[in-house]
């Protein structure tokens, strides 16, 4: 969630961390104070296969564990002010993921989870938007968005305000120019200069927990947007787009096209699909109201079949991988469908792999870190929040 802004500004690796991404955007989250020392081995890794009957059950039972001993480790993380790492969005996803817990062994009155909410709720602003000024660079879109998930999690009426004023923000930077290349588009918040698929899909993720009504403007103009940033000639018009289906992270010219996907350019020079953004993708047209039967929804489908892998978020190997498997999980249980058949007829239990393959990743304490530092998925506290909430969201209602 909170990444793809430290890459365009500083290079890769920064000093303060910067989600959700999402990413969200969301959606690139990281801590630059309280760092936690950098666990040294991973557990090997096992080769995920279609699940046979019974491996529901068995899958559940794997990710209870898994989430149990995740947000064990999580809770010791937290700090004298109540947060988990800065910025506040990273408070927020570790609130999420302990309030979405799949048999609700926690609650927003837990002495630990008030604290951390109370201090969520701190620091709203008079415009709405939730962020800690003293955290820079601020991302008030991402760290607002991921806090309307947590407050929202919480089903509290006493954060009813909070949540209008936080809708409100979020909905209001919007771009509603029709003419403007990012129509649609929701940027940082606090960088005029683009727009992309990561910070719209961490808003759209925040808006949509949060109750925002189907009828709301902000979600057909979401479409406009995704229309833009898909490789799919029956929508994008773009010179530079390709047909495959996929998503790339930002519209653009072809006077910039080093921008518009962060994971380069194909053999004819257009910009590179990828699987962290087609995730995000599908999820944002499903949040937005777009039928799953939709040619635009199914062209996402197919890229995701023709690439369907969990060792690596493809197109940019290891870089963003959590934040991938996050995103996927969402997408996926939101689309509806158990099993993924990819291009070559093999049958996939996505949840039942992903589960196995997380469990194979998780650490003897508890914890998930990425060997990749690249958006900051060296930080612990990020990954695991992210493996969690990604075990969460496909478990069987």
């Amino acid at each position: 969630m909170f990444h793809n802004r430290y890459t365009n500004e500083h290079g890769g690796r920064a000093v303060i961390i910067g989600l959700l991404v999402v990413s969200l955007s969301i959606l690139p989250i990281a801590c630059g104070k309280d760092k936690t020392e950098k666990p040294a081995e991973s557990a090997a890794e096992i080769s995920a296969t279609p699940q046979e009957e019974g491996a529901t059950s068995t899958s559940q039972q794997k990710a209870l564990q898994a989430i149990d001993k995740g947000l064990a480790w999580l809770q010791k993380q937290q700090n004298v002010k109540g947060g988990f790492h800065a910025p506040i969005g990273m408070t927020s996803l570790v609130v999420t993921v302990f309030l979405k817990h799949p048999e609700q062994k926690y609650s927003p009155d837990d002495p630990f989870l008030r604290k951390a909410l109370d201090y969520i709720v701190s620091v709203q602003h008079p415009d709405g938007a939730i962020y800690d000024e003293n955290d820079q660079p601020a991302l008030p879109n991402y760290n607002t968005s991921i806090s309307l998930m947590a407050l929202s999690a919480a089903k509290d009426p006493r954060y009813d305000e909070v949540i209008q004023k936080a809708q409100n923000y979020v909905t209001g930077i919007q771009v509603a120019d029709e003419s403007s290349i990012y129509y649609g588009g929701i940027g940082y918040g606090s960088d005029p200069t683009s727009r992309d698929l990561s910070n719209l899909n961490i808003a759209l993720q925040g808006l949509k927990e949060s109750g925002l009504p189907e009828d709301h403007v902000v979600w057909e103009r979401a479409v406009a947007f995704l229309n833009k940033v898909q490789n799919n000639l029956e929508v994008n018009k773009a010179s530079w787009a390709g047909n495959d289906g996929g998503f790339v992270y930002m519209p653009g010219t072809e006077q910039n096209l080093d921008r518009i996907s962060k994971a380069g350019v194909d053999e004819e020079g257009r910009p590179r699909s990828y699987a962290s953004m087609t995730y995000a993708g599908l999820l944002s047209f499903i949040y937005a109201n777009v039928d799953k039967n939709d040619d635009r929804v199914q062209a996402a489908l197919q890229w995701i079949k023709d690439h369907y892998t969990l060792d690596e978020n493809y197109g940019l190997g290891k870089e963003g991988l959590f934040y991938n498997y996050h995103t996927m999980a969402k997408a996926l249980s939101s689309y509806g469908e158990p099993i993924i058949t990819d291009s070559k007829g093999v049958q996939h239990d996505w949840y039942a792999e992903l589960v196995d393959k997380l469990v194979s990743l998780q650490r003897e304490d508890g914890y998930w870190i990425n060997e990749s530092d690249r958006w900051f998925e060296q930080d612990p506290v990020l990954v695991t929040a992210y493996a969690v909430l990604a075990l969460e969201t496909g478990y069987p209602k």
